[in-house]
């Protein structure tokens, strides 16, 4: 009986995709935060001597970073949420003004997903019945509780992510040497990547190693590419 009953939570457990929205939004977030305030300490770092204005930029970069990403992410996915609402009104208007044709419509769905003509038509013809514009929505405009944009919830998530992000490297550059301080900052950084990479995969239920190749590289990436920039304007990193 027990062992009937852990099979059966398992069964319930909601399946990975349910977090993709919030996990997109932290995942992004944290990376941002660990990547900007880490390159925005590394180009002060290489052009001062004195710890004071790296502080001040890390700490300026964490701020301005989250609060431009929760901004950001509330106003892209507000947007999508006002193209979701307005798909909504129209089916809506669509199921009053030519519900037969809407009903032909949501048939020809669940026939293209591999029903029969008559069942797909009992089908569609049952769940009208029961719920048309859920139905509707669902099925034919793809809008679902899983992928329904929440603006909200992904603005706070990407701030939230993005602080996060941002203080480990600050912490570096409140204890660190200044003399390695450029090498550290990178150093750090990477390692955070790897650790925000193997927990997001986690979350996801993705591949580990996957997660830490493909942030460990892009993050190398951004780095230098930033490191170059101060070099082209004689800041050197080191």
């Amino acid at each position: 009986m027990k062992g009937n009953k852990n099979q059966a939570d398992d069964y319930l457990s909601p399946h990975f995709i349910t977090r993709s929205n919030w996990l997109r939004a932290a995942v992004l977030g944290a990376n941002d935060g660990i990547l900007s305030t880490a390159s925005i300490a590394i180009g002060v770092a290489a052009a001062s001597n004195t710890r004071e204005p790296v502080i001040l930029a890390a700490l300026a970069g964490l701020v301005a970073g989250a609060l431009s990403m929760a901004a950001g992410e509330y106003v892209s996915v507000s947007s999508q949420t006002d193209v979701e609402h307005a798909d909504i009104e129209r089916e809506k208007q669509e199921l009053e003004e030519m519900p037969e044709l809407e009903l032909q419509r949501l048939a020809g769905i669940y026939e293209k997903r591999g029903l029969k003509k008559e069942t797909a038509h009992q089908v569609a013809k049952e769940l009208t019945a029961n719920d048309a514009l859920a139905a509707h929505v669902r099925d034919e405009l793809g809008i679902n509780e899983i992928s329904q944009a929440k603006p909200i919830q992904a603005a706070f998530a990407s701030g939230a992510a993005f602080t996060i992000g941002g203080i480990m490297p600050f912490l570096v550059t409140l204890f660190l040497p200044m003399k390695s301080m450029e090498y550290s900052l990178y150093g750090f950084a990477i390692f955070f990547l790897i650790i925000l990479g193997s927990l997001a995969a986690r979350t996801g239920g993705s591949s580990v190693t996957k997660a830490i190749i493909r942030i460990s590289f892009w993050g190398t990436v951004a780095m230098g590419l930033t490191a170059l920039v101060g070099y082209l304007f004689n800041v050197t990193v080191g």
